[in-house]
């Protein structure tokens, strides 16, 4: 069986999602492994070239006293890691999940997380991280990367989980929506939850044609979904509907451009997840 991977960082997200994973395991019977990634092992501190103003005795001393600093750092990070998925895997028990496991590694995060995808059947992210500005929405440093490079469905948990009663699926009718779907109705998920199905811009008989299969696939595969279309810019559009409570999740595909282009025009992608209060389940 697939396993959900919950990225814990420590931060104010790590506790919601603890709670995220645990709703994906509870509808799925998924195993959870909490996963922490140190960030890539720095060499050592090299002292600076000294040579004109200090003796060897003293410049042999002053670089045992900077290896023995970095040891100590070295070892702080481990312990405080380690606390970090221990006081995780205690709020997995909180919530009832007895099937879940630890690893704590150190390298590149998307790296970790490209080389465990074999095994993986969900991620779980926080939106944010330790380093993330709250105060200006920055979403955090690796979200996007992650998101661009997952072949997973991946999850961006809220700030503080809330029960999970109505899903609304931005289908824009481009591959990745598509994908979205499929997943759905193959999936236990989202098995028995009411689906929305919405479409953002103007009408247009091929959109309004996927839009009905993909009603229909739903509709086949046991759901009570529906669909509709709406005129508007997509990220106005599905914040104002997530705003109007119409929503407890919102599914989508993920960065359906390029970075060139989104480094020019925006992304909406992007839009979505910093305004959304709900969490955001996206597909590649």
């Amino acid at each position: 069986m697939s396993t959900i991977f919950a990225l814990i960082d420590g931060s104010t997200y790590s506790r919601s999602v603890c709670d995220h994973a645990a709703w994906a395991a509870g509808r799925t019977g998924a195993p959870v492994e909490l996963l922490h990634v140190l960030g890539p092992r720095l060499g050592p501190t090299e002292a600076p070239d000294l040579s004109a103003y200090l003796n060897t005795e003293a410049i042999d001393q002053l670089l045992q006293e900077l290896a023995a600093h970095d040891e100590q750092a070295a070892k702080l990070a481990q312990r405080r890691a380690r606390a970090i998925l221990d006081a995780a895997r205690a709020r997995m028990a909180e919530d009832g999940v007895a099937d879940v496991t630890v690893r704590l590694r150190q390298g590149d995060l998307v790296e970790t997380l490209s080389g465990l995808e074999a095994a993986t059947g969900l991620v779980v992210v926080g939106k944010r991280g330790e380093a993330a500005d709250f105060a200006k929405l920055h979403l955090g440093s690796n979200l996007e990367r992650i998101l661009r490079s997952s072949q997973r469905p991946v999850l961006v948990a809220s700030r503080a989980f809330r029960p999970i009663a109505r899903v609304l699926v931005a289908f824009d009718a481009g591959p990745s929506a598509i994908n979205a779907v499929a997943h759905i109705a193959a999936d236990a998920l989202l098995r028995g939850l009411p689906i929305r199905l919405l479409t953002v811009g103007s009408p247009s008989a091929q959109a309004g044609a996927r839009l009905a299969e993909a009603e229909a696939m739903l509709r086949t595969a046991g759901y009570d979904a529906t669909s509709d279309v709406r005129p508007g810019q997509p990220e106005e559009v599905i914040a104002e509907v997530v705003r109007q409570g119409a929503a407890d999740l919102l599914v989508m595909g993920a960065y359906g451009h390029s970075r060139i282009r989104t480094l020019f025009i925006g992304s909406t992608t992007t839009d979505v997840i910093r305004s959304c209060l709900i969490p955001v389940l996206l597909f590649r």
